[in-house]
């Protein structure tokens, strides 16, 4: 048995914090979860993730902002952590500005939770 894929779901919104964990531990992936960017630094710092999902519209620090500092940390293995934006409001960013800022995918809301678990397999298994 391998050890269990960590993610951290960075999400203002218990109701999708509390759906993606459903979905996501049914995989057996182990699942961690913070309200702004910056508290996933905070996290990051502590501890190493192999995927982040990032809400694009959080308080104290988006997930645009929080993601290009992580793409800035000096831990390699931390700076290249896939990143998954869930976002509202793609209709505000083109998959280009996801990319300028070092996201890897994204998927929009309302989630489509099949959409969410294959977008996640999809770069666990990379």
């Amino acid at each position: 048995m391998t050890e269990s894929k960590k993610i951290l779901v960075a999400e203002d919104s218990s109701v999708i914090i509390n759906l993606t964990k459903n979905v996501l531990l049914f995989e057996n992936y182990s699942i961690s979860a913070v309200k702004n960017g910056k508290q996933v630094l905070e996290k990051l710092a502590k501890e190493d993730f192999d995927l982040i999902l990032m809400d694009i519209n959080m308080p104290v620090m988006d997930g645009i902002e929080c993601t290009k500092a992580i793409r800035e940390l000096e831990d390699p293995k931390k700076a290249s952590v896939p990143i998954v934006a869930i976002t509202g409001n793609y209709k505000n960013y083109t998959l280009d500005d996801f990319k300028k800022a070092g996201l890897n995918d994204y998927v929009q809301k309302p989630l489509d939770y099949d959409y969410l678990l294959a977008t996640v397999r999809k770069h666990l298994e990379k």
